[in-house]
């Protein structure tokens, strides 16, 4: 059996991370501990301006845990398995570039934990079924996800979601709001397309990443101490190259070219 791995891919100032571990891509220690390398890469690299976080293949993006695996570990093991992954779920959330989950297949249980500490998720037109099923194995979602959707659909609707354990299309998470866009023909193309929509020289991609870390973290804290993390971030913008292009191009009636910086 091979070891479950993170395929990485970076071009036109797009990093591809894809959970690769057949046949279903679920996710195991060994794999976080590789998407934890791969978004720490993600974040060095200077020529990196968006992550998107795949599956491999064409049938899953991630069915979660592996079950029959976790089922033979003590409960000190899947214990500090859990934190491990909330760790590193929180590397992609904490990460001042934009992240987005390209689901190319079924996305489930953790698989779908996965994509909700993602910024935006597209997925492919009848490409598979999303949900948080746990509650059929007596447990809840324990990697984040009663934490996540919540704060994505609301109260009542994720409590839904979770206690009946349904699974739905692509196209009813969309009209939820858990999908942003249904993209259709070559997936991999049209999610790189997407992705790159958020680059250089079109978009200011230092204020797409701060515009979401302010999000990010000053959702969760009290009015008054996101407003003055807003500030911080306006001032690092303020004093950009790409604040200075942008400015200058809407006086001088143009179309700006951003670089990133």
């Amino acid at each position: 059996m091979s070891e479950p791995r993170i395929g990485y891919e970076a071009r036109e100032g797009v990093a591809t991370l894809t959970l690769d571990d057949p046949p279903v891509n679920g996710y195991s220690h060994e794999m976080m501990r590789a998407l934890d390398d791969a978004i720490l890469a993600a974040r060095f690299d200077d020529d990196v301006h968006v992550i998107v976080l795949t599956g491999a293949g064409d049938r899953f993006f991630c069915a979660g845990a592996d079950i029959n695996k976790l089922a033979a570990m003590s409960p000190s093991y899947k214990y500090q398995f859990c934190l491990h992954a909330n760790e590193t779920l929180l590397r992609l959330e904490h990460t001042p570039k934009l992240v987005i989950a390209a689901l190319n297949g079924h996305t489930v249980g953790g698989g779908l934990e996965i994509a909700l500490a993602c910024d935006l998720r597209v997925a492919k037109k009848d490409g598979g079924k999303l949900g948080l099923p746990e509650v059929a194995l007596g447990v809840l979602p324990g990697t984040g996800g009663t934490q996540r959707l919540v704060r994505t659909v609301g109260k009542s609707r994720a409590i839904e979601m979770m206690v009946s354990g349904r699974n739905m299309s692509f196209e009813e998470a969309q009209d939820m709001g858990l999908v942003h866009e249904v993209l259709e023909g070559d997936f991999p193309v049209a999610a790189h397309g997407y992705a790159r929509g958020f680059c250089p020289p079109g978009k200011a991609a230092m204020a797409v990443g701060l515009i979401k870390r302010s999000v990010q973290t000053g959702a969760e804290v009290p009015l008054e101490s996101g407003l003055a993390l807003e500030r911080e971030l306006q001032a690092r913008l303020f004093a950009s190259d790409d604040a200075g292009e942008g400015i200058g191009a809407y006086i001088e009636k143009r179309k700006p070219g951003f670089s990133g910086s």
